[in-house]
C-alpha cells in the first residue's frame, strides 16, 4: 500500500486527486494522512469528496474515511468500469476538479463512457470550463487522450448549478510528448463572456485586453458571449497559438471587480508568459505531468514557471511509478522537465 502525506508540497486538494488517479491507474492501494491539514478548513472539503464518490463509483473501491472534514483517508480501488456516470458536487465546487481525477483511468479503459458533473464551472482556483476545453482537450489529444467535451450549464461562484459532460470513447493509447518549443507566435483568440449581466461588462473587458495586448503584432480576435447560467459571473479567455505548442489564460469577475482589471489580469498573465521562453503554461506542465508519466516513454516540455503544484506532482507520481522526473529550474522560474521511465 502505497502512504501519501496530505501534508507534502503544497499540502491542498492535488495531493488528494493525483493519489486517486494513480492509485485507479495502477491499481495500488492508498493510505493518505493530514488531507489539508494546514487549510483554513482542513481536511475533505464537497469536492474533494465528490472527487472521492467519483473513484471509487468508476472502480467499486473499497474507501474508508470519504466525509467531510476527514484528514484520513484509504481508498483501495477495483477494476476500472466504463459506462455512464453522473456527479452532482451540491455546491460550487469545480466540476474541472472531479472531471480531472477520473478522466484518464475512464481513457485507457475498454468502452467507452460518459460524465456528467454539476457544480462550479468558472470558479476560483481551478481551471474554468474554456480553459479545459480549448488548452487542457486539445493538449491530451496530442499524447492520445482524445474525448469530446462540453457545458450545457456554466456555474459562477456562489450557486454553482453548472453542467459538463465529457465523452470518452476508450481504449486510449498513451505516447509521449516533445513540447520544448514554442515557435512563433501566430495569433491570439479570446472570449469575453457574461452570465446574467448587462452585454456592456463584456464588452468592456474584451474593450481593455485588445488594448493591453495591441503591441503584440499578430492577430487577436475576442468575441462576446453571453452564458447560460443560474448565478451572475464574467469570464476573460486568451488563447495564444504558436507554431508548436500553445497558451491559456483567464481571469474571473467577481463582485466589485471592474470589467477593466478582469481584462488586465488575463492580459497580465499572457504577458508574462510571452516574457520567457515556456513552450506551456505553468498550469498545462502540472495537468500534463501525470499522464504523459503514464505513457511510458521519455517526455520534455519547457514550462514558463515552476510551480509548487508542479514539484508536489512529481513527488506524488514518483511515489506510484518507477519515472524519472526532473526539472532544470527552481521554483517559480521558467525550467524543462524531463520524463524517463525508470
Amino acid at each position: 500500500m502505497i502512504e501519501i502525506d496530505g501534508m507534502m508540497g503544497e499540502g491542498g486538494g492535488q495531493v488528494l486527486r493525483s493519489s486517486l488517479s494513480l492509485s485507479l491507474l495502477t491499481g495500488q492501494p492508498v493510505r493518505l494522512t493530514r488531507i489539508r491539514a494546514g487549510r483554513a478548513k482542513p481536511g475533505l472539503g464537497f469536492q474533494h469528496r465528490m472527487a472521492v464518490e467519483a473513484a471509487a463509483r468508476i472502480s467499486g473501491a473499497q474507501v474508508e474515511g470519504a466525509r467531510i472534514g476527514s484528514q484520513e483517508l484509504y481508498f483501495s480501488p477495483g477494476a476500472i468500469v466504463p459506462g455512464n456516470y453522473h456527479f452532482d458536487i451540491g455546491t460550487a465546487g469545480a466540476t474541472a476538479l472531479v472531471l480531472q481525477t477520473v478522466l484518464l483511468p475512464l481513457a485507457l479503459a475498454s468502452g467507452s463512457s460518459q460524465l456528467h458533473i454539476t457544480g462550479g464551472t468558472h470558479v476560483a482556483w481551478s481551471p474554468c470550463y474554456h480553459y479545459l476545453d480549448w488548452h487542457w482537450r486539445p493538449l491530451l489529444g496530442r499524447l492520445g487522450v482524445v474525448f469530446e467535451l462540453d457545458m450545457d450549464m456554466a456555474g459562477f461562484y456562489p450557486q454553482g448549478g453548472g453542467v459538463v459532460r465529457a465523452v470518452l470513447p476508450g481504449d486510449a493509447r498513451l505516447k509521449g510528448l516533445d513540447l520544448r518549443e514554442r515557435g512563433r507566435l501566430l495569433r491570439v483568440r479570446g472570449l469575453s463572456a457574461v452570465a446574467n449581466l448587462a452585454e456592456e461588462i463584456g464588452i468592456r473587458q474584451r474593450n481593455q485586453a485588445l488594448r493591453q495586448l495591441r503591441e503584440l503584432g499578430c492577430e487577436i480576435d475576442i468575441v462576446l458571449a453571453q452564458l447560460p447560467a443560474h448565478s451572475r459571473g464574467t469570464v476573460l479567455v486568451l488563447l495564444a497559438e504558436f507554431e508548436h505548442s500553445q497558451a491559456c489564460f483567464f481571469a474571473l469577475g467577481a463582485r466589485g471587480k471592474r470589467a477593466e482589471r478582469v481584462a488586465d489580469e488575463a492580459a497580465g498573465e499572457l504577458q508574462k508568459f510571452l516574457a520567457t521562453d515556456g513552450a506551456v503554461d505553468r498550469w498545462l506542465a502540472d495537468q500534463l505531468l501525470l499522464p504523459l508519466a503514464c505513457a511510458g516513454q521519455p517526455s520534455a516540455l519547457r514550462t514558463s514557471e515552476v510551480t509548487l503544484h508542479l514539484l508536489t506532482n512529481a513527488d506524488v507520481v514518483r511515489q506510484f511509478l518507477p519515472m524519472e522526473i526532473t526539472l532544470t529550474g527552481a521554483l517559480g522560474e521558467p525550467a524543462t522537465v524531463r520524463l524517463v521511465p525508470g
